[in-house]
């Protein structure tokens, strides 16, 4: 079967296309005739070796930890009617980019017939954990939130989530497309992050008062400026690091401006609960009240320039390999 397999550490470019067996199912596992892979950003940093909150792939590795297709083969220990089920499923930790991936039964969830197999897997894992920062962080109607990176996969999710719980948003991006974007999925106000004055833009749209939530997934100088700028009593939810560094806030400087900082250590506790989210925001879609944003697709030979376009932020919502 075909697969792309990431040869070392380092640049897209490392990701190579090539041939491997195909997987058998092991107890408790099945075996995915893949239609879609997805990918985060966290993935790119992998393979590059430069994250610091995952245990490194022994090399080659195939990435991929997402997958959407329909189930072909079962092991020992998994009920058969799974066979020829579509399912969105989470691989054990890597080999997503293949035409046919293991995962453990217990990783598997059903699509809704009315949801497209693309959609599905734009919706996980970052749909599951927009619902869980959402929880989180108690957002009341009326309210101004600030989400940085809010034209991405994560950031869009967060941008109709928001709304539904009828708070006001704040989508903070770079550039006319990404803006474009954030008000289409029903922003109130949006600043550039690149613009030197963008904090005082927060302000004034707050009316002096900054942001009662801001969900910070960029980290950096733009994390720490948001914090700068949250309201008094306000929350500050830290869930990623595209900058390369996450936010940390020293608690006496946080109680001293009476804000609460809800870490980066939130994301582990998420884990029991992926599940009941991934499928509650599925159906949400399936509903038509959720739109995952597919910004654009590759086929899998061409997996370099799709870790490639997710690195220079050229692109908008999820991307997804065709496969």
């Amino acid at each position: 079967m075909r697969v792309v397999r990431a040869m070392r550490f380092g640049g897209p470019e490392v990701l190579v296309p090539g041939e491997a067996p195909a997987p058998v199912a092991g107890a408790g596992q099945v075996v995915v005739e893949v239609s879609v892979a997805g990918m985060t950003f966290v993935e790119t940093q992998i393979r590059q070796g430069t994250d610091k909150w995952h245990d490194k792939p022994n090399l080659p590795y195939v990435p991929g930890t997402v997958v959407a297709g329909r189930v072909n083969a079962v092991g020992a220990d998994v009920d058969p009617n799974w066979t020829g089920r579509r399912v969105v499923a989470r691989t054990a930790s890597t080999g997503g980019f293949a035409e046919q991936a293991v995962a453990g039964v217990d990783d598997l969830l059903a699509v809704p017939d009315a949801l497209g197999l693309p959609e599905a897997c734009a919706l996980q894992p970052d749909g599951s954990a927009a619902l869980g920062l959402v929880e989180n962080a108690r957002i009341r109607s009326g309210e101004w939130v600030l989400i940085e990176a809010a034209a991405g996969s994560l950031g869009s999710l967060l941008v109709q989530l928001v709304r539904a719980s009828g708070a006001r948003v704040i989508g903070a991006a770079r550039g006319t497309r990404k803006h474009d974007l954030i008000r289409r999925l029903g922003a109130d106000a949006v600043v550039d992050y690149s613009e030197p004055d963008w904090t005082r833009q927060v302000i004034a749209v707050t009316g002096g008062a900054g942001p009662d939530v801001v969900f910070d997934g960029v980290g950096g100088k733009i994390g720490r400026a948001a914090f700068e700028v949250t309201a008094r009593g306000g929350r500050f939810s830290v869930h990623g690091a595209s900058s390369g560094t996450a936010t940390v806030i020293d608690p006496a400087q946080a109680q001293q401006r009476g804000v609460t900082v809800i870490g980066i250590e939130q994301l582990p506790a998420f884990g029991p609960h992926m599940l009941r989210w991934g499928a509650q925001i599925m159906a949400e879609a399936a509903a038509g009240r959720i739109r995952p944003v597919i910004g654009q697709t590759f086929p899998l030979e061409r997996a370099a320039d799709a870790h490639a376009a997710i690195e220079n932020r050229s692109g908008l919502g999820k991307t997804l390999l065709l496969i």
